[in-house]
């Protein structure tokens, strides 16, 4: 855009006291920030995790280094935002894993069943096959989660994932791997074909 300022030149000015700078950084990153999010959390919790996206960047900005590109460190924000969202849900969660709702129900029978192939091709849209890939993943505790759904889903580098989530190359390989483990029994217990 022209004739709007660079991102250091932004964060200069609201470390100087403009908080009012900090607009050009939220109108620039607003929409890559929210898809990043979409990608992780249920779509009615995206504005919220967005929003705690920004208000984590806007605290933490004394401590910016840049030593990367500002949007690299605002997107390692937002993928521990996202993480913490799913910690945080999980430690509330009451009902056992397999509580749905009804209509989450509904689909997983007419999945399952084994006479319903035109059934499941008929509804198996991209709305339900989002819901039952959130039901697997939700067996899973949230850094693991987040770990397969950097490194399979969005086919992020194993270093790169690490390196937003703030862990070890070694422990991103092991979590993924116990992860796939898990999802793979889950599967077969509940009589779904999985590779």
């Amino acid at each position: 855009m022209p004739g709007t300022p660079d991102d250091m030149t932004i964060i200069t000015k609201v470390l100087n006291g403009d908080a009012d700078a900090f607009r050009h950084l939220l109108d620039r990153y607003e929409a890559p920030v929210a898809r990043l999010v979409a990608a992780h959390v249920p779509g009615n919790c995206v504005a919220e995790v967005a929003h705690d996206t920004f208000i984590r960047a806007y605290r933490s900005l004394p401590g910016y280094k840049p030593v990367r590109p500002f949007c690299n460190w605002l997107t390692t924000i937002a993928t521990r935002s996202c993480h913490d969202f799913w910690r945080d849900r999980y430690r509330r969660r009451e009902a056992p894993a397999s509580d749905m709702s009804e209509d989450g129900q509904r689909f997983m029978e007419i999945a399952l069943a084994s006479d319903s192939v035109e059934a499941f091709e008929s509804i198996a849209r991209q709305h339900e096959v989002r819901e039952i890939l959130s039901l697997v993943l939700n067996q899973l505790s949230p850094l693991d989660r987040m770990v397969l759904t950097m490194t399979y889903l969005e086919e992020r580098s194993v270093k790169e994932s690490a390196e937003m989530l703030g862990i070890s190359i070694p422990n991103v390989k092991v979590r993924s791997f116990r992860a796939k483990r898990k999802l793979r029994s889950f599967l077969k217990r509940h009589g779904i074909q999985g590779g």
